[in-house]
């Protein structure tokens, strides 16, 4: 087999042309000279790899671009740049020469095509990083494998056995991350798209975009991309207006285009908004009638009806063909994308522009997760749905007839100990973390935060018996399934769950909260009374005296810092009197000092907590082994 000499420069060449497209469209929207010195540089940079391969065209192609763009370095302007992006368009062409035959597609695709003049959606790009860490883990396990040949030790060898397989689990899982593709891949040439259609329609059209870190399969992502194309497109030439009607309408004469990519449990969905006219749906049953079907039918259909025979193809609201509507095919591109996929597609339109939706399934995607650890259960939450991770001792949890809730932000969220949604017994709340579900909030209460980490999540089988929360499962360093959660599916699940039965009746005495400050009284009477606890308040050390004078209490929480007698006297107090002397008491101060920790200890305390380092659970664990003594 011939060697291949284009193999590297190939991945090299769609970087740097991707970066050359997305810096000019950077310079037409604001001059920089920072921006024209690394084009030049990336255009230098073709021109060599280009020379050393043998490829001249592209060589001689990339030196133009260097005489296009290094006239802006000395009067640097913002401003169209068609020449610079037809030379590009050029060497996208013969770099894309260098691929095999592309397979045949669908007919409303190469249909789309032969009058398309966006060049094909980019090859996959492969993450460097992610190559560097599969050749590293190979050499890793190729060193073990050259260990095992002189071990005759039985104990040694089991333990070199096990160290291969987790090198052989951490290959996999990086070789895993290799077939999938970041979305943000798509972005520039979609840009450029709506930026094209712009100029041919006399429009003005700016182009957003987000979720371009999603990563999923590369097959998916390629079929997506084509439809994406033909979406943009539509936006500009269907949606947005001229520029004087825009106005006229009391908009701004620049229309917005927006391409976002996101994650829903084990589905994709991309979607393509504009703010322009919506869908002209009179001009739709125009057409309907055009293509045969009776008027007095076709006045009876509703918007959704007309949304569906749009979306079934064929149809066209253009009054002429032109080279970005009037042939009734690009439509058919979006609904072949999604069938193809097992997906649907979805339509919202209105005076304030059109939002179409293109959600599919995918079996393998990689998100950035928060792994928790909840019981003897972990799990992992997409990063993307939290909104907070605290301590619990940062938080007020709240026991209602609901059940278990957090304070946030003068709202209340509900709450559930992550062991209990996965069936785990026990489980604490030492770490509070807010989910986003899309429609409200929940709050999930763990153990601990084992940390962020990208993971692969691969979706479950059809029919699994799984809780609808998990999203899929992914592999932990030994190979281990752990539970990935749906965020929307979550948050439904926390809001629905029955309250908590009620804790034992629990009359032991009360506890007795010394403290000059309201706030620090109602939180921790607010922390006693979720953990079941009755509670007794003072508001300074004589209070507290005299309350204990006319009622026994179990303990004591008293403050050191108070005007007239301060913690360490009110503690020596009770410590004089003999009906007193045997309640505990633990001292909550903001002083951590040696000598004041000591003192503490002298006059009779039986904790001492330090505010600045509060922690509830630690509190409620101390109280309970001091009430039970």
């Amino acid at each position: 087999m011939a060697q291949d000499r284009f193999k590297y420069f190939r991945i090299e060449a769609r970087e740097i042309l991707d970066g050359l497209a997305r810096g000019l469209l950077d310079l037409e929207r604001q001059a920089d000279p920072a921006v024209i010195a690394r084009l030049l540089r990336l255009a230098h940079t073709l021109k060599g790899a280009a020379r050393i391969v043998g490829h001249r065209e592209l060589a001689e192609l990339a030196h133009q671009i260097e005489g296009v763009l290094a006239p802006l370095r000395d009067a640097p302007a913002a401003g169209r740049h068609d020449a610079a992006l037809a030379l590009i368009d050029r060497m996208a062409a013969h770099v894309a020469a260098m691929q095999a035959p592309e397979p045949a597609a669908p007919d409303a695709q190469r249909l789309a095509r032969s009058a398309d003049p966006t060049p094909p959606p980019p090859p996959p790009r492969v993450d460097p990083g992610a190559i560097d860490d599969v050749l590293a883990g190979l050499a890793e396990i190729h060193t073990l494998v050259r260990r095992l040949r002189g071990v005759d030790d039985l104990a040694a060898l089991g333990a070199r056995i096990d160290q291969l397989e987790r090198e052989l689990r951490g290959v996999r899982q990086d070789a895993e991350r290799l077939r999938l593709v970041a979305a943000g891949t798509s972005f520039t040439q979609l840009e450029r798209t709506a930026r094209d259609a712009a100029h041919a329609s006399g429009k003005q059209v700016a182009f957003a975009s987000s979720g371009g870190e999603v990563r999923v399969d590369a097959h998916v992502l390629a079929t997506l991309h084509g439809a994406l194309v033909q979406l943009v497109r539509n936006a500009v030439a269907h949606g947005i207006e001229p520029p004087d009607e825009r106005v006229a309408a009391g908009k701004r004469a620049e229309g917005q285009v927006t391409v976002a990519v996101a994650l829903h449990g084990s589905r994709i969905a991309v979607t393509c908004r504009d703010d322009g006219r919506g869908v002209d749906l009179e001009a739709v049953r125009r057409a309907v009638i055009a293509r045969g079907v009776a008027a007095d039918r076709a006045r009876g259909l509703d918007r959704d009806q007309l949304i569906a025979l749009l979306l079934r193809g064929g149809l066209t609201t253009s009054v002429e063909v032109t080279s970005l509507a009037g042939r009734g095919i690009g439509l058919d591109v979006v609904r072949d994308a999604a069938h193809g996929l097992g997906g649907e597609v979805t339509v919202r339109t209105g005076a304030g522009g059109t939002e179409i939706t293109i959600a599919a399934p995918t079996s393998v995607a990689a998100v950035p997760a928060l792994v928790l650890e909840g019981g003897d259960r972990i799990a992992a939450v997409p990063l993307a749905a939290i909104r907070r991770v605290a301590r619990s001792a940062a938080m007020a949890i709240l026991r209602g007839p609901d059940g278990l809730s957090v304070a946030l932000d003068d709202v209340t969220v509900p709450l559930a100990l992550l062991g209990r949604l996965l069936g785990a017994p026990g489980g604490a709340a030492r770490a509070i973390v807010i989910v986003d579900g899309g429609d409200g909030l929940a709050a999930l209460g763990a153990d601990r935060v084992l940390g962020v980490d990208e993971i692969v999540v691969r979706a479950l089988p059809a029919g699994a018996p799984v809780d609808p929360i998990v999203w899929g499962v992914a592999l932990d360093a030994e190979g281990v399934p752990r539970p990935v959660l749906e965020p929307a599916a979550l948050v439904a699940a926390i809001r629905a769950l029955p309250p908590l039965p009620e804790p034992p009746v629990m009359r032991p005495p009360p506890i007795l909260v010394v403290d000059d400050s309201l706030t620090t009284r109602m939180l921790e009477q607010s922390i006693l009374e979720s953990a079941g606890y009755e509670v007794e308040l003072a508001s300074s050390a004589e209070d507290g005296l005299a309350r204990l004078a006319t009622r026994a209490c179990g303990l004591v929480l008293v403050d050191v810092e108070m005007p007239g007698m301060d913690g360490f006297a009110f503690i020596a107090a009770l410590r004089a009197q003999p009906q007193l002397a045997q309640i505990p008491a633990i001292l909550v101060t903001s002083r951590n000092r040696p000598e004041d920790r000591q003192r503490g200890t002298a006059v009779g305390a039986q904790g001492y907590v330090v505010k600045g380092d509060f922690d509830q659970s630690d509190l409620l664990d101390l109280i309970r082994r001091l009430v039970r003594r």
